[in-house]
């Protein structure tokens, strides 16, 4: 059974999830506008991977008899100067995603809400990953500044990206 206390922290992470699907939707598109098809395969791949976080969440809470809320969503920026800047963004963001991951397991710990780490444990662990990727590209970012060759390397690169549903996903968008 899981606590009200439990099930509104993690309905109000579901909704974070929501809004970064958006924020990766709009940054997709933010990337095509500025020519780099390849970047705006990776945010659209990023965008599937965050819907199906969210669906992941819904499930849960649904499974544990809870009836979910979605407020309104705050506006998504979609101004960027920079793919470096685009990426340093969703580095951001990504770090503000692991935080809020590790409070919800700090509070299941303290809940002793056993089933709940459990399910909060792969998000932990792919928030490793998120955070690595986003690093990575921000460095050969930084590596080739504005040389114009270098980014289109990169785009050339990031089109590479496929989704990839995980095992088990409770939604294959």
């Amino acid at each position: 059974m899981i606590s009200k206390k439990m099930a509104e922290s993690l309905n109000a992470h579901m909704n974070l999830e929501l809004f970064s699907a958006n924020m990766y939707l709009v940054m997709s598109s933010c990337c095509n506008e500025m020519g780099l098809k390849g970047a705006a395969n990776w945010f659209f791949v990023q965008y599937r991977e965050e819907m199906i976080h969210f669906m992941k969440f819904y499930t849960y809470l649904t499974d544990q008899g809870v009836v979910v809320s979605i407020p309104a969503s705050k506006a998504v920026p979609n101004k960027y100067k920079s793919l470096l800047e685009i990426m340093q963004k969703t580095l951001t963001h990504e770090q503000l995603i692991t935080s809020c991951m590790n409070n919800l397991s700090e509070q299941a710990v303290q809940e002793k809400d056993h089933a709940t780490q459990i399910f909060l444990q792969w998000f932990v662990t792919e928030q490793i990953e998120e955070e690595n990727n986003d690093r990575d590209l921000i460095a050969k970012l930084k590596l080739v500044g504005d040389n114009g060759q270098g980014i289109l390397m990169i785009d050339g690169e990031m089109a590479q990206r496929i989704f990839v549903p995980p095992v088990g996903s409770p939604l294959a968008v």
